[in-house]
Order: C-alpha cells, then structure tokens, then sequence
C-alpha cells in the first residue's frame, strides 16, 4: 500500500485584516487537509480567526467558478454558459480594443478592485501594467483607509504608529473605535498580556461590542465625535499640567497654538456633542495624562465620516501632548503599512500609462450612470472588476445596481464565486485562491513580510490574477517586455528596494522561513526621539500643508455630513445614525456564501430599547430601514448594546442571499471624507419602522 505524500507550505492570510497571518497548509496527495495559524509567528502565534479557519470549505466550495463563463441571460439574472479561455480571451480582448480604438478612447474602460487580496502580486502588479499600457482610467483606491491615512500623514508624517508587540508594557489601553476581536483578533493576546500586568482596558464605541464586553469601561460616544472627545481631553491635560513639556518643546510643532484652541473644548462644552458626561470625559483624560504608556488602537471605522480624516488627526496628536511615544507601550496605532517599502513602482509600471483621468471608486454609481455629478470625461463603457464585489461593497447601491444594468456596458469580473457583481458580468474569469498562487505580503498591523506560496495546483482551470492580465495582455497585442515576467520574478522586483527597514526582508530569506520580521527593534518606537517624517521632522499640531490645502491646520471637531445637529430638517426625517461594520463571521462581504459562517443566519438591526419601543418594533420582529437613498429589511434585535440614536447593522450582506435581495449599502451615500476622498458609510442618516 503506498503511503500517503504529505507536505507542509507555509503562506499568508490574504484577505484585509491588520493580522496578516502566517499560515501552514498540511497537504496530502495534492489535496490541503488542513490550514493552521504558524506556531512560531509572533503575531499569528498558532490560531487563526473564525473565518479564516473555514478557508479549506472556502477553496472546496461546491459553487467555486472552475470554467470562464459567458452570460446568455439579462444583466443581473446571472445566467451564464462556460465558454473555452481562447474564446473568452479572444472575444475580452476585442471588446475592450473596439472600445479603446472608438472615439471615446481607452479612457472609457475602468478596472475596479480593492483588498479581495492584500498580495502584492495578484493585488497590485501585473494588472497595473495591462491598464497603464492599455491608457485605461485610473481607480482612486479610496474605500477603505485613505481618510486616516492622511490625517496620519498631516500630523505623524506617514500612517506609522506603535507597535502592538510593544503593547504588554502598557499601562493603559484605549481601544477606540475598533472591535478587536473581530477585527484585529491577533492583537488581543497582547491586550491580555498588558490587562495581567495591571493596565486598564477602556473602549470607546458607540456599540457595546463584544470587544467592549471584555473591556474594563464601555464609553458609549456618538458617532463621529471622536475628534471632540480628544480635544476635550487635551483641555484637561493641559488645564492639570499633565502634558510632557519636554516632549512638546523638543518634538512638536504648533504647541502654543493647540494650548489656545482646546480652550474652546471644555468637557462641559464638549459632554453634548459626544453624548458623555463630564465626569467621564475628565476622569478617562486625567486617567489618559497620569498613564506612564498609553496605547491608544484606532481602526478604521471611526474615519467613515465627513471629519474622518480630522478625527483621526486629532486622536493621533495625544501621545505627543503627554509624551507616550517616548517609552514601549505607548503611542496610537492605525496601521504600519508605511514602513513596508517593497517597489511597488517595479511591480506597476505606472511610467507606462499616459496622462488619464482617475475615477474615484467611491463615485461608481455616478461614473457608471453619467451623472451630473459625475465623474467627467468619457462614459465609462467597459469595467474590469477584480478582488472586489461593488454590488455589494459601493456605496450608493441603487446607483452602482442601475449602471452594472447598462446593456451598453461591457463587465468583466474576475472571481471565485458567482457572486452579486458576478451576475451583472458578461464574462466570469475563474481566478485561483490564496492556497493556489504565490505572493507576497506587508501588514498593517505588525512588521512582518510574509511569503505565500502555492501549496495545491490551481482548481479546475482557473488562474492567478497575474497570469489572467497577462493573457489579456498578450490577447490584445500589448507587445512591452515587462508582461513575460513570471510571478517568481514579480517578487524579486518587489524587493529591489533599498530603504534600510526592508534589509531583512530578502528573497532568500523568505524562501527559508516564510516570514521574516523588517528591520526594526522589537518593540519598534518610532517616535520616541521625534524623528518624525513630515517637512518639519516634528508632530505637526499646525500643519502648513493643511493650510494650503484651505484646511484648518489645527485639530478640530470637523462633523459629519449628516450630523443631526447640522442637519435638523434631515434629522427629523431620519434620527437614526446607521452604522453598518462588519459581521463577526464576515470579512466585508468575503465569506458570506460560506455555510458554517452563515449559520442560518440574517441580516439584522440593533436598536436600543429606548428607539424601538416608540417605533413598536419588538425583538425578533422584521423591520424596514430606510432614507431617500434606499431600504432594507432585516430582523430587530432590542438590546442595550447600542446607544441611543444608533442603529447597527452588521455587514456587508450580498443581496443575493437576503431575504428582500438588499442590503445596507442602499442607504450608504458617495460622499467623500474631508481628506483622502474616501467613503462615509457611517455617516448615514436613516428611520426604521416594522416591516410590511
């Protein structure tokens, strides 16, 4: 009897998370039997998420595209043929060279992705040679983290902050605006450590979340209020002496001038706004200033809103008032993605593309509609989609649904499931998953690259991103050089960087061990000399750029767009803000189709007793959520873990697997943040009322 060939490959987590686990995949006889969390990873340290632990019954999933399709029903209905790739090549391939050669232009074609994988490779290389070559309109890649970004950027210099393995040495935690455990679960193990050492763990939130459940206080804000809350704080850090004056002269710009503006931000002005008392707000700031190290995580949620950008600025200027980033432990953390510098300019090729218009995707709806508030130049008449789902994810649902309806419009998407953008398409490309290409990743949440490498053949026929666009490439003529590198070659490009953090991370390295930590202390303190990178070298309180710019150059409370108060006439229309972050089994609308995560389960909306009972909306009971912009039904769930004026929907649902075939992003608007010109999905205004 022949025994058995088992092996064992070490990869990464794709999918958008700050973790970015290092995985081991137990193979046998060409099949993955298993996918684990990498003991020796000090982030990962051996578990994976709940989600992630379903990957095996995600790449075996009896309904993974294996064949390209071709549609032979109307838009929407997702009826489809499979079709040869020569075929669906051959008949791509003139498409989209008719729409390049029209007057129109090649402009008339856009690619829309985002985060379906975080690989620098099949996210974010060969795919940008063909549309750059192409002369294709550019995507602004907004919809996720580009407010906070740059509110980092305006005060820090670069979306830098603390280190998590620095964390246990905290005396105090702050986990604002983020729900750990499903969002960041890899962080908690360092909160716990930090927790048995003495810190207290505080977390603000406008829903008691199960983060919230473990933490020592919930502190309940209203949202978009972040921004006010800081500068609350600063007022009292400043009025009880409890700032580092040592740290503020040696390493801050503007000082002086943030004494005098949060004088304006009394905890009693302030209690109102964010919906606190006083003696909340002082004791977490004198909590805040007597702290030796505080760690404050923020995530992205709390910057989906018209201040985002601002809130996020605010929050970061705290640890240079009080002077935490001088020690392990203190500091804030948004992301460490800027200290990842892999060459993505080798990996793009952006020199290839001429002088084109970019689109922001956060404006789909109207791109793809030719609004009036659109998005200017040609209509966009062919749209190539890829590790993204905007039918479900794009704001303004309705919208985005009437363009991806266009007959006129020629789609291509690139998938593992039929799903709802899928429907619409008149080509399905059958792409492999994480266990079936190599790539290579950064994190945003640690300062380990990692290596992924191929531990099964790919399913079916289908093909890595990268060898789908070069396919493309080849199809349509694209003679340039570069698309016959191979994705071996595609790393080592990405590593030809010469930024000293990256020393470490070589392609040697990465084959021997998989991951490998950049080269940085542990824990990294970025900050604690100054060394700050914006002009200055200082953390900008005043910021110069944000005063060409016409911005206030000093933190301040910048509201929402629909912030009751601003707002009234809108407001008592609408008086519930709607916040729609992820389900815990979920990741954006990733594993949705995923049984075991499904669990029977249902859209639903969170109400506060206090909000439901005038409405005569009981526990249990289907409602209908709604603004000018759309609706949804989901089922009520009548608890005390959200405010009061807040509805939560946990998300992002694909239509096609609701009830009523809808999900939140029908009442989500294209506004765009006060910097980044990213999303506001949480600055959504909306009513509720029983269903039917």
């Amino acid at each position: 009897m022949t025994e058995p060939v088992v092996q064992t490959i070490r990869g990464a987590c794709p999918h958008d998370c700050p973790d970015t686990c290092a995985l081991i995949t137990t193979v046998q006889d060409g099949r993955a039997v298993r996918v684990q969390g990498d003991p020796d990873h000090p982030f990962t340290s051996g578990f994976l998420c709940a989600k992630v632990n379903r990957y095996l019954e995600r790449t075996y999933h009896a309904d993974r595209v294996l064949r390209p399709l071709k549609r032979i029903g109307r838009k929407g209905r997702g009826e489809f043929a499979p079709v040869s790739w020569d075929e669906a090549l051959h008949d791509i391939a003139g498409r989209l060279r008719a729409i390049a050669d029209s007057s129109d232009g090649p402009q008339a074609i856009l690619p829309y992705s985002y985060a379906g994988t975080m690989g620098m490779l099949q996210g974010q290389s060969m795919d940008r040679r063909f549309f750059h070559a192409l002369g294709a309109s550019k995507l602004d890649r907004t919809i996720c983290s580009t407010a906070g970004a740059w509110g980092m950027r305006m005060t820090v210099g670069a979306n830098v902050g603390a280190d998590a393995e620095g964390l246990p040495s905290s005396d105090l935690v702050i986990l604002w605006g983020t729900n750990t455990l499903t969002a960041n679960p890899h962080l908690w193990p360092f909160v716990r450590q930090a927790r048995e050492r003495g810190a207290r763990v505080l977390c603000i939130d406008p829903i008691r979340t199960r983060t919230a459940d473990q933490c020592d206080e919930w502190i309940a804000i209203r949202p978009g209020t972040d921004a006010a809350l800081a500068l609350a704080m600063m007022h009292v850090l400043f009025a009880e002496g409890l700032q580092d004056d040592d740290y503020l002269a040696a390493h801050t710009l503007g000082a002086a001038e943030l004494r005098v503006r949060v004088q304006a931000y009394a905890p009693a002005v302030v209690a109102p706004i964010v919906g606190l008392p006083v003696e909340q707000i002082v004791e977490l700031a004198r909590a805040y200033g007597r702290a030796q190290a505080a760690f404050i995580r923020i995530n992205y949620g709390m910057q989906r809103h018209g201040g985002g950008a601002m809130a996020v600025r605010t929050i970061t200027c705290l640890p240079a008032v009080t002077g935490h980033w001088r020690r392990p432990g203190g500091g804030v953390q948004l992301s460490t993605s800027a200290n990842f510098k892999y060459n993505t300019a080798a990996l793009e090729r952006p020199e290839l593309s001429p002088d084109v218009r970019t689109i922001n995707m956060i404006r789909l709806g109207d791109a793809l509609t030719h609004s009036d508030a659109g998005v200017g130049g040609p209509p966009v008449r062919a749209l190539v989609v890829y590790n993204s789902n905007p039918a479900a994810v794009a704001p303004d649902r309705n919208r985005v649904l009437a363009g991806l309806r266009r007959e006129d419009l020629f789609t291509v998407v690139l998938e593992h499931f039929q799903t709802d953008t899928a429907d619409f398409a008149d080509y399905v490309l059958p792409a492999t998953t994480q266990l079936e290409h190599l790539d290579v990743h950064l994190s945003y949440g640690h300062h380990y690259a990692t290596l992924n490498r191929p531990a099964i053949a790919p399913m079916g026929e289908c093909r890595p991103n990268t060898q789908i666009f070069r396919n493309l490439a080849a199809a349509m003529g694209l003679s340039q050089p570069c698309f016959a590198d191979d994705d071996d070659t595609l790393v080592r490009q990405a590593l030809e960087t010469t930024d000293p953090k990256m020393a470490t991370v070589t392609y040697d390295a990465l084959q021997a061990h998989g991951w490998v930590r950049l080269n940085v202390p542990t824990p990294y303190l970025p900050y604690a000399e100054g060394g700050f990178s914006t002009p200055s070298g200082k953390c900008e309180f005043y910021s110069a750029r944000m005063a060409e710019m016409g911005l206030d150059p000093l933190p301040a409370f910048t509201p929402p767009h629909e912030f009751p108060e601003h707002v009234p006439e809108l407001a008592a229309r609408f008086p519930l803000t709607l916040i729609s972050s992820p389900r815990h089994q979920f990741l954006n609308s990733t594993f949705v189709n995923i049984a075991s995560l499904r669990r029977d389960a249902e859209p639903e909306l969170t109400l506060h007793p206090d909000d439901a009972a005038p409405r005569g909306i009981v526990d249990g009971a289907p409602v209908v959520v709604f603004n000018d912009r759309g609706a949804f039904t989901a089922t009520a769930r009548v608890v005390d873990s959200v405010r009061r004026g807040v509805a939560w929907a946990p998300s992002i649902w694909w239509g096609k697997l609701t009830r009523d075939g809808h999900n939140a992003n029908e009442t989500t608007s294209q506004r765009i943040t006060d910097m980044g010109h990213g999303p506001v999905f949480y600055d959504n205004l909306v009513e509720v009322a029983p269903a039917g």
